[in-house]
């Protein structure tokens, strides 16, 4: 199995795309930069009477926009690039155990993202700190210890949603059907309930994906009352989601012909 995951390694390096993705996410952290400057900025030019009053994204807002698409992508072209080329082939023939070279795959994206999730957005947050200073901006000045939870849950739903996105494509086993119906399930179903009356709009969207993160553990500065779920729920569903996608990749992957 170490041989697999070690096959699976190199080969994700060798796809252009990923280099691309985290090229991605290094631009993403520099608009992150970029934003503590402007909140710096304009904390100075405010009054101590609008400072008490002030509600501003935290350091990390740009990534956490932008790491879970980056995960999805990723997690999908690991399988969807191999049956665009068809080197799926080659793989299953060097692997013929179809399930270990699945979870070698998973494995791989998986950690990928959780690493440079983990990586970019604790830099974010403390390059926030750095640039803000002795400002006492509430969202960027927030507790280590309310910091850690909220990096960690950044992290996890980004490997979470490779895993999803890899389930997925060995599904569809299409690059372009796998990342739309990716971005369709996290950016636009969303946002679709926004136009569902109170209050069964925000509690459908608390059961989304992309809601679960800021259930699971809310970022500093946000409302504490976000979603109809408890961090438990939130992280049950999480894992259910995710259990889903798998099975279902692996069920279509083991099953039927490359």
């Amino acid at each position: 199995m170490n041989d697999v995951v070690a096959a699976e390694w190199r080969k994700l390096w060798a796809i252009r795309s990923t280099l691309n993705v985290l090229g991605v996410v290094v631009v993403f952290f520099a608009l992150c930069v970029l934003w503590s400057w402007y909140v710096r900025g304009y904390w100075d030019g405010l009054s101590a009477e609008r400072r008490a009053g002030l509600r501003t994204a935290a350091a990390d807002q740009p990534l956490l926009l932008v790491l879970p698409v980056c995960a999805a992508v990723l997690g999908a072209l690991s399988i969807t690039s191999e049956y665009g080329t068809g080197m799926i082939r080659t793989s299953l023939a060097a692997v013929p155990r179809r399930r270990n070279l699945f979870a070698a795959k998973a494995a791989v994206s998986s950690g990928v993202m959780l690493v440079a999730a983990l990586v970019s957005a604790a830099a974010a947050v403390l390059a926030g700190r750095a640039v803000v200073g002795g400002r006492a901006v509430p969202s960027f000045h927030a507790p280590l210890s309310d910091q850690a939870p909220h990096l960690l849950s950044v992290g996890i739903f980004a490997a979470a949603s490779a895993l999803m996105a890899l389930g997925l494509g060995a599904v569809l086993r299409s690059t372009a059907a796998t990342i739309t119906a990716v971005l369709v399930g996290m950016l636009v179903v969303p946002n679709m309930m926004n136009v569902i009356p109170a209050p069964w709009g925000e509690r459908l969207w608390s059961f989304m994906p992309a809601s679960l993160p800021e259930q699971i553990a809310t970022t500093p500065g946000s409302r504490p009352d976000v979603g109809a779920l408890s961090p438990v729920a939130a992280s049950a569903l999480l894992v259910l989601y995710v259990a889903v996608a798998l099975g279902a990749g692996a069920f279509c992957l083991t099953r039927r012909d490359a």
